[in-house]
């Protein structure tokens, strides 16, 4: 099925670059780094909001609860299988802007295989892969200042379909995948320009339910800030 939210505004956040340069992997015994670019030349600039909300004055929190404490990267359980699902081979063709609140899904086609979820903060913007392909980008909110997203690789500890926060005042936290034993996790969210998390990843809420569906435990999410990653 594809599916896709509004397509408006003056640029657009996506999620890779050009596809030999999407991802540079170096292995050694362990997996040693991992680095993620923005598509540039022919493709998607930054959007007006990228880099900006961590920036900004004061944003506003909004109820994308969880505290993020300090997390540590947490060692992938299989750096080969990661190597593998990250020999990209085809990027979302998307031609119109993307603003906050929307995103694409395009998985027609698309065969079975591993999944990994890479989020870059500088870029506000998560992508989804499977068996290499990217099936999935949107815009995300992430932490405030004074509670910031992590970075690291984080593997998916588990998956709640309708959960309410026990910290912020019952709030929502529709399609959470759970990422750390602290808090931090991705969710459907009112993903707004101006607004961040408690350290969550925010995501448009029918974006959060495809993602939910197609993630499962043990998957993978890369969080960066655009720069080389040392995840030992």
């Amino acid at each position: 099925m594809t599916g896709m939210n509004s397509l408006k505004g003056k640029t657009r956040l996506i999620f890779a670059g050009a596809v030999a340069a999407l991802v540079v992997l170096t292995f050694g015994i362990m997996l040693k780094g991992v680095y993620l670019s923005l598509r540039d030349g022919a493709g998607a600039a930054k959007t007006e909001g990228a880099g900006k909300q961590a920036a900004g004055v004061s944003p506003a929190v909004s109820l994308a609860p969880s505290p993020a404490a300090a997390s540590a990267p947490q060692s992938l359980p299989d750096a080969n299988a990661v190597a593998a699902a990250f020999r990209v081979k085809r990027i979302l063709k998307i031609d119109s802007p993307l603003r906050h609140g929307d995103y694409h899904w395009d998985d027609k086609d698309v065969p079975a295989g591993p999944v990994v979820v890479t989020v870059d903060l500088k870029a506000q913007t998560l992508s989804v892969f499977r068996a290499g392909y990217e099936i999935g980008a949107a815009v995300i909110l992430y932490g405030a200042t004074d509670k910031p997203s992590p970075l690291g690789v984080f593997p998916v500890q588990r998956k709640i379909a309708d959960y309410h926060s026990r910290t912020y005042d019952n709030a929502p936290m529709p399609f959470t995948l759970w990422l750390t034993n602290d808090g931090v996790a991705i969710h459907g969210s009112d993903v707004e320009w101006g607004r961040a998390t408690h350290g969550c990843i925010g995501v448009p809420t029918p974006f959060a339910k495809k993602l939910f569906a197609a993630v499962q435990p043990g998957d993978p999410v890369i969080i960066t800030d655009g720069k080389m990653m040392q995840v030992n």
